[in-house]
């Protein structure tokens, strides 16, 4: 499944969730768990891909990434991102 149909298959199913600007390529699915609401996951690696392709080197993008991005919360739909250690 690419990126956009998993963002069109979330859109169509779970229309509340919140969608990190500018990261549509590095979307996942979907996290759930006990006692809160599914939110949409990100490849947190594949973030920072996305900023270095746009002229950042991967020290401002990873600063980029933890103050501007995994350190904003806008509520309980805020996005996650993972760190998938089998990629690194």
């Amino acid at each position: 499944m690419t990126a956009a149909e998993i963002i069109d298959e979330l859109q169509a199913n779970y229309p509340e969730l919140l969608l990190a600007d500018g990261f549509d390529d590095a979307v996942i699915g979907l996290v759930e768990g006990a006692c809160r609401e599914p939110v949409v996951c990100y490849d947190y690696a594949r973030c920072l891909e996305i900023l270095m392709g746009q002229g950042m080197d991967e020290e401002a993008a990873e600063e980029w990434m933890e103050f501007n991005v995994v350190g904003s919360y806008v509520g309980p739909l805020t996005p996650l991102f993972l760190h998938d250690w089998r990629r690194e």
